[in-house]
């Protein structure tokens, strides 16, 4: 099975940065796309930015020039550097991971569409 952890969330002040982490466990072999959604109170997830196995980027407009995205292959671990925070920016963050391939202790398979369970970023003006 593929288990996301997400660390890095907190509060911090407008203008401020924060980091979130993603780590993907189990024995993968490999991940296709990973990425960062998020959902404010009262509204729908919303894509953020993602990452594909080649360094491949995509953000939402929104965070443009102030979110990057990276990733460590090694690692299983997918990065959000979240720049000149803004209060609009609150909201809980989760992690997603598409196209893994991974042993299920018996034989290799793979699985789509992996969730962690969110951290909550809260930007205050």
């Amino acid at each position: 099975q593929v288990q996301l952890v997400e660390s890095g969330g907190g509060l911090v002040q407008a203008g401020g940065s924060l980091r979130l982490s993603c780590a993907a466990s189990g024995s993968i072999a490999s991940i296709n796309a990973m990425g960062w959604y998020r959902q404010a109170p009262g509204k729908q997830r919303e894509l953020v930015a993602t990452i594909t196995s080649g360094g491949t980027t995509d953000y939402a407009d929104s965070v443009k020039g102030r979110f990057t995205i990276s990733r460590d292959n090694a690692k299983n671990t997918v990065y959000l550097q979240m720049n000149s925070l803004k209060p609009e920016d609150t909201a809980v963050y989760y992690c997603n991971v598409d196209r893994v391939i991974y042993f299920t202790g018996t034989l290799w398979t793979n699985g789509n569409d992996y969730w962690g369970l969110g951290t909550q970023v809260t930007v205050s003006s």
